[in-house]
């Protein structure tokens, strides 16, 4: 026997079916529920306003405000009519009018805390400030969360960050579901940098219990691109323009978390929604320009750069990024206009840092190398005191790393990692024609390259995690099993597979810095093909200390801690060669620039690989290029850079005495192509 549903019964399942689609943000199914519920029930209150609510939200603004108006008629002391009426309003940026609607809905309603805060933010827009303190006050006493975080907000303007936290805590002692609370605790941990997966985990609770709450998704889309979980932060951001398809920042955080994930194409679309919403952001700008380069549009890259400049002209960095295209020339007016920023006083340290290099390169370019040195070194030296590296730790990192992968360690571990032969790990230090060997190999059909990733030495870090007796890496290494070695191979594996969109049986990882970690590569991954791409050292470290990089690379912004880093490299390098004999290919730029078809042959051998024409032709891979070579690796090869030394002759006497033995000891070609025998000589 089938029950029967009474009238009540019936409306009360229509109404919760239809706030469920709003909540999904499905406004239009919830219109065609309300609308076929209405049909045989007119005067249904909540059917009306949730229709009301649902032609707010896909921006039927007539529509909505006829539907509300019908409901005040049926119900004329109903004060959520209008609340909603001056919801409408105020969209429509009819302010003093949002203003009367909601002081009549407090008239009617003084209980309600929303009917206040609401009336604040109109009072705010529509200019009247005083009025609307006291709006805000009428919100507080009726909402003690609110309150709450309120002060904990006001601590936190203030910069008095322990009370800030304290009284977020409080909050969330009084309230454990008060999603406000949890944004700003969240915001706290995220600018201390610290308790980061705290931060992320109270932006996750925060939108699971508010899933609409759009400026938790933003705050959570941020701190996972700080974590580096690019796949979860496009996700975030994803559903924030969904909440928010008007909103510019959600589009350009949408930018971001795709370039850092690797999806160039994806962020470019997303920069270019973001300026069509605000076109006047020369922050975004700039990022689309970074895009446009990467991808190859030179054109619009520049022009996307000098936008960014005409609406900020204070924008080192997009001088930079210009300059960093290597190349590229910049016009007299401006390097007139980058002079003229040095003397500004108000000028930030990171900004000076930027003008200081681009100036160097401008310098450069007009074959004045006196004062391109003069400008590149008070940029690396500016720039050396707003950046951490410790050259001691390092060198300390470097000889526990040799004392552990000693040639019995090696022996006795070597075989047990994953057999998988698909990554191409390329190694050596930035600026020495890494980025040249990845295009040729990228260019072959059974070869994709990706980017420069961090995965090798994030997961060798990992092994000291949660441990209790303070082992870091590499002393970690002796307790690990010969499962351990495979399956710390698989996982760098699965860790990079998003990376990896060709379907090519090979793969290049092409982190410079993976030098230090090429032992525990080859332990995890014993069939991975290593590549060592080393450069005449007074061209590395000149090609080095004249790059401002984006991230990382600290040991460039000084000469003799870049000379003692170089020693190092060249130090660890000759111990993985004496390791792993023949499984290392040392790869000459200048043997590169000199002998391509000799090179490119020698390199696809080394990795297994049949012989193709088109990694003669490089550059015309048209594959997205992130590094400062991007636009010099889409040129035929070129010999201009060789010898570049020899411009800064007068200025290199600290690296020429550290390194003599590093240089004798290269091979007669590459100094003959650097031009050595013929300065030594001289």
């Amino acid at each position: 026997m089938t029950a029967t549903i009474s009238p009540n019964q019936a409306a009360q399942a229509s109404i919760a079916e239809a706030v469920g689609a709003m909540k999904q943000r499905n406004p239009q199914e919830a219109e065609r529920l309300c609308k076929d519920f209405l049909v045989l029930n007119p005067s249904s209150i909540p059917h009306v306003q949730v229709l009301g609510h649902a032609l707010i939200q896909m921006n039927r603004l007539a529509e909505a405000k006829a539907q509300i108006e019908f409901g005040i008629k049926l119900a004329p002391d109903y004060a959520a009519f209008y609340e909603d009426l001056g919801s409408v309003a105020g969209i429509e940026g009819q302010y003093d009018e949002a203003v009367r609607l909601l002081q009549r809905a407090i008239q009617m309603d003084p209980k309600q805390p929303r009917f206040h805060k609401k009336l604040a933010q109109a009072l705010v827009a529509a200019g009247r400030a005083t009025e609307a303190d006291e709006a805000f006050m009428g919100f507080l006493d009726r909402d003690n969360d609110a309150a709450l975080v309120a002060m904990g907000a006001e601590h936190w303007r203030a910069e008095r960050k322990k009370e800030a936290e304290e009284a977020f805590r409080n909050a969330l002692r009084e309230n454990p579901q008060n999603v406000n609370a949890m944004r700003f605790l969240a915001i706290c941990y995220h600018e201390a940098g610290a308790k980061i997966i705290d931060a992320e985990a109270l932006l996750r609770r925060a939108v699971e219990i508010a899933p609409d709450f759009h400026q938790a998704w933003h705050n959570l889309g941020s701190v996972l691109i700080d974590s580096q979980k690019w796949q979860e932060a496009v996700a975030a951001f994803k559903e924030l323009v969904a909440l928010k398809p008007e909103d510019d920042l959600a589009w350009a955080g949408l930018g971001n978390a795709s370039s850092n994930l690797g999806d160039v194409h994806a962020a470019i679309a997303a920069f270019e929604q973001s300026l069509t919403l605000n076109p006047k952001s020369a922050g975004v700008h700039m990022s689309l320009a970074h895009m446009y380069k990467t991808v190859g549009r030179l054109e619009d890259a520049l022009a996307s750069y000098r936008e960014s400049i005409r609406l900020k002209p204070d924008l080192g960095e997009s001088y930079w990024s210009m300059a960093n295209l290597k190349i590229f020339k910049f016009e007299d007016e401006e390097v007139v206009a980058m002079e003229a920023q040095l003397e500004n006083a108000e000028l930030s340290e990171q900004a000076r840092v930027h003008f200081e290099f681009s100036l160097g390169k401008a310098y450069e370019d007009r074959k004045d190398y006196d004062n391109a040195w003069q400008h590149y070194s008070a940029g690396n030296q500016q720039n050396r005191g707003l950046v951490d590296y410790d050259p001691v730790e390092f060198e300390l990192l470097q000889s526990r790393i040799q004392s552990v992968f000693s040639a019995e360690f090696v022996n006795k571990h070597l075989g047990l990692g994953h057999d998988a032969p698909d990554p191409i790990f390329i190694v050596g230090l930035p600026r020495s024609g890494s980025t040249l060997v990845e295009q040729i190999l990228s260019s072959h059909s059974q070869v994709e390259g990706t980017s420069e990733l961090p995965n090798a030495a994030n997961i060798a870090y990992s092994t000291a995690k949660y441990r209790s007796d303070g082992l870091s890496f590499p002393e970690t290494l002796g307790e690990l099993t010969a499962r351990d070695w495979a399956a710390y191979g698989k996982e760098y594996l699965q860790q990079v597979r998003h990376h990896r969109v060709e379907g090519t049986p090979l793969f290049i990882d092409k982190m410079p810095n993976n030098f230090s970690f090429v032992g525990w590569i080859k332990l995890i991954l014993p069939n991975a093909k290593i590549i060592n791409t080393r450069r005449f050292p007074l061209d590395s470290l000149l090609g080095a200390h004249k790059q401002l990089f984006a991230k990382g690379q600290n040991f460039t912004y000084d000469e003799f801690e870049l000379a003692e880093y170089y020693q190092q490299y060249v130090k660890i390098m000759d111990h993985w060669h004496q390791v792993f004999p023949g499984e290392i290919l040392d790869v000459h730029y200048e043997d590169t620039v000199t002998r391509l078809p000799w090179q490119v042959e020698r390199v696809l051998e080394f990795c297994g690989l049949p012989f193709e024409e088109q990694c003669l032709r490089y550059y015309e891979n048209k594959r997205a290029v992130k590094t400062a070579s991007s636009e010099q690796v889409r040129q035929p090869i070129y010999t201009s850079a060789l010898g570049l030394w020899q411009r800064y002759e007068s200025h290199l006497e600290l690296w020429k005495e550290e390194l003599n033995e590093v240089i004798e000891a290269c091979p007669a070609p590459v100094l003959d192509a650097a031009g050595w025998k013929v300065s030594a000589a001289s």
